[in-house]
Parts: structure tokens; sequence; C-alpha cells
């Protein structure tokens, strides 16, 4: 029986992130749901399970850092990791102190790649 893959929950507003998110996670065999906004996340999250979050800081309904620690309460044990185009240290560091396990700025893709196979390398993937 194989392995299930990994389930990642992105959330971006900006269409093309999502859909250059979508295709680069899915290309490393991951399944990708995609979402615009804090409140479709916190919808998908309170449906289907998954392994990773991968978020922007600015939504359009809110801020990132509240959408962490709202998934992080409902979803415990679930990581959030930042894609972000705030790239200052301070952005980090709030992140991280909302919870997120890694903070990547955008546009580096290598990076973001390389903390989303750290975080779920030690993971039993989700089913659907």
């Amino acid at each position: 029986m194989s392995q299930p893959k990994c389930r990642i929950l992105c959330v971006d507003d900006h269409e093309d992130t999502s859909e250059m998110l979508s295709l680069l996670l899915s290309q490393e065999d991951y399944h990708v749901v995609c979402a615009k906004n804090g409140q479709e996340a916190l919808s998908h999250a309170g449906k289907e399970e998954f392994d990773l979050y991968v978020l922007d800081k600015r939504l359009p309904d809110g801020d990132g850092l509240l959408l962490c620690q709202k998934l992080t309460e409902i979803t415990p044990g679930v990581p959030c990791m930042f894609y972000s185009g705030d790239a200052y240290e301070l952005h980090r560091n709030q992140a991280l102190a909302a919870g997120a396990a890694a903070y990547v700025a955008k546009p580096d893709i290598e990076s973001l790649i390389e903390n989303v196979r750290k975080l779920l390398a030690e993971r039993q993937c989700a089913t659907a």
C-alpha cells in the first residue's frame, strides 16, 4: 500500500501565487488545496485534514498571524509556515511568536520547498 500524499493548504489572495504554489508543490508529490482568504481557509480546515498550512501574512479579510493562531487552535499539531512578501526580521519574529514553524520571504522558492520538505519529512500524512 502506498504512502498517502501529504496535504497542504495554501492561503494567499493572489491567484498567481496560489497557482504557482499549487503547481510547484504538486510536482513535489503533495496534494495542494488553495484558499483566497482566512475565512475560506478556516472552512477547509474544519472539513478536511491537512498536514501543513502555508500562509501569506497579509490577507483581504485579516491578518495571517491571527489565522495561524486560529488554525493551531482548531488543528493542534499541524504546523503553519509563512510565505510572505514581508521580508524583515521583525515579520519573521512576529510569525514565529504567533506559532509558525517557518517563515520564508517571497520570492525564495527554493527555501519554501526546502522548508515544506523539512516540516513534512517526519509526519504521518493525513488521508483525504
